[in-house]
């Protein structure tokens, strides 16, 4: 008499006659063969006469009493459901392996720091030590192996494991598209939405590059892949433009105050009302390129208040060149700023740093100009401790006609980035 087995995993376990009628049933099923239990019993019964005359030697093994069944289908004549029987097996072998693979890879992500595992080395940007970072790598080889048994075509599931070809970030594989451009002037005007609560739109150099980089948090938490701003100066000259346009402003009241004390009344007040006037005659604003008919329009409603020209001359002079330097300024800690967020704040549960890019170069006006050099002399200074910023990944377009030739109007920021690159190899070009 059998009455014991050999399992897979070597444990020994009461044999169970039943069990192989079972399996036998399922076989039939599976091929739409028109046959009752009493069939699959009496297959049963069959193999373990076999077992009983000594087919296999000492205890039996699930292998070896499976081969059995195989040749006892195929003996009387029940060829299709032998090969279903054999499909059945190779499908639960594979899923066996899968489920130990898994095992495995759970125990060496739980045991094993990351400076010891190529597997929480994978990704530099996460830090798979942390709590959720090892959580994220519990999460993304579960489903690569999911991916790998129950959705991949089994022949690319195969070259991707015997390394013939690799799917990339196969975790993801469907559950979002992968990477992203983001058009910071179309994203900006009138607003936009995380998902969580809709945000104005920025008004100042400084919202503008905070918005960027929650823009692109905002999307990678959301999305898989690196998130690039593919019109980096166009998109934060909107928010130079409108910084100027408040600091020239609010240096004309000053100016007023301390040139034309006893003509105007309420500087602040003043200034605010004229601007506000000739831009709506002028159709104009402030700008770094100032236009003459905008300035000269505000010069002739100061003298037509009561402002001597001469002051008038000396007020406009300086707020020019103080709106200038404190828009430069305001737009240098805005693109440092910038730098630090995009290599602190965290992303995905808060084990990863948004993987980011911007392109620049291209735009030669002069907003465009200062962001791209207060971007690069930022990057160029470094992180808080001196090192180099890994984040944004920044990409210097380069085109005769708008930088390469010593003639060119971005020809000064081509250089600049070079002299970046020798120092901190960004930008690449």
């Amino acid at each position: 008499m059998v009455t014991t087995i050999i399992k897979r995993d070597g444990r020994t376990a009461e044999f169970n006659e039943g069990k192989i009628a079972e399996a036998v049933e399922r076989a039939f099923q599976a091929c739409g063969a028109m046959q009752d239990r009493t069939a699959a019993e009496d297959i049963a019964r069959k193999v373990v006469e076999k077992l009983e005359s000594g087919a296999i030697e000492g205890v039996p093994t699930v292998e070896g009493v499976q081969d059995l069944v195989e040749e006892t289908l195929i003996e009387s004549g029940f060829v299709q459901t032998a090969k279903s029987y054999i499909l059945y097996r190779a499908e639960r072998s594979r899923a066996r392996d899968v489920n130990s693979r898994l095992i495995q890879t759970l125990k060496d992500i739980t045991f094993s720091k990351a400076s010891d595992s190529d597997m929480k080395r994978e990704n530099a940007n996460i830090d798979a030590d942390t709590a959720m970072g090892t959580m994220l790598k519990y999460g993304s080889e579960s489903a690569k192996q999911f991916y790998e048994m129950c959705v991949i075509d089994p022949k690319f599931a195969r070259a991707h494991r015997e390394g013939d070809i690799h799917i990339h970030d196969m975790d993801f594989y469907t559950l979002t598209t992968t990477c992203c451009q983001i058009e910071l002037k179309k994203l900006f005007k009138g607003g936009f939405s995380t998902g969580h609560g809709v945000l104005r739109e920025p008004n100042d150099i400084t919202s503008y590059a905070a918005l960027a980089c929650i823009a692109i948090q905002s999307n990678q938490n959301d999305q898989h892949g690196g998130q690039a701003i593919c019109d980096f100066d166009y998109g934060l000259a909107e928010g130079v433009k409108k910084t100027y346009r408040r600091l020239y402003k609010k240096h004309l009241a000053e100016a007023l105050d301390l040139l034309a004390d006893g003509v105007v009344d309420d500087a602040r007040a003043f200034a605010q009302d004229t601007l506000a006037a000739v831009e709506e005659q002028t159709g104009l604003w402030a700008s770094l390129k100032m236009d003459e008919g905008f300035e000269a329009a505000v010069r002739d409603a100061l003298v037509a208040a009561g402002v001597d020209e001469a002051l008038a001359d000396k007020a406009l002079a300086y707020t020019a060149r103080n709106a200038h330097a404190d828009t430069d300024r305001a737009t240098f800690q805005a693109m440092e700023a910038l730098v630090h967020n995009l290599n602190t704040m965290h992303s995905r549960a808060g084990a990863q740093t948004p993987f980011s890019s911007v392109n620049y170069g291209m735009d030669t006006s002069p907003e465009g100009r200062m962001v791209v050099k207060n971007m690069l002399l930022a990057t160029e200074g470094g992180l808080g401790s001196g090192e180099t910023p890994i984040f944004p990944v920044q990409i210097f377009r380069v085109k005769e006609g708008v930088n390469y030739n010593p003639e060119d109007p971005n020809y000064d920021l081509f250089k600049l980035a070079m002299h970046c690159s020798a120092k901190r190899l960004f930008p690449n070009f």
